[in-house]
């Protein structure tokens, strides 16, 4: 107990001494300074560069990966579907049952998936505007 009660004075005392001896190291003293910093910080980086990003590949990179992603859940979405709709057709009662709550998850699955497909069209339709 004895050596507990130790330690934690050790840390406090740490801890005091530690925020007493360091000095204050911020250089900016109001908002202004600190966009001006921010300003400075970006141009530095743009200096003797080129913009390496070619807008068109990446525009037309991220359509391919955007088609084989959708083209490739429209597959797995069709082969679910059927593989569920076949074990609801020849299963039993108790089946049905299970087999509607799986129907559930598919269901949320989809819409989870397509929306997300949809998000990610809208948000490049409007950073292409911009």
């Amino acid at each position: 107990m004895k050596t507990k009660f130790i330690k934690k004075m050790f840390v406090v005392i740490l801890a005091f001494v530690l925020l007493v001896t360091i000095p204050n190291c911020v250089k900016a003293a109001s908002l202004s300074d600190i966009w001006d910093g921010a300003d400075d910080f970006m141009h530095s980086g743009g200096i003797g560069l080129q913009n390496t990003i070619n807008d068109s590949k990446l525009e037309s990179m991220s359509d391919i990966l955007y088609n084989i992603l959708l083209a490739v859940a429209i597959v797995v979405a069709v082969i679910m579907g059927l593989f569920i709709g076949i074990r609801f057709i020849t299963g039993s009662v108790d089946q049905k049952a299970k087999i509607k709550e799986t129907l559930i998850i598919y269901i949320v699955g989809c819409v989870v998936a397509f929306g997300a497909f949809g998000i990610w069209k809208l948000v490049i339709e409007v950073m292409s505007q911009a």
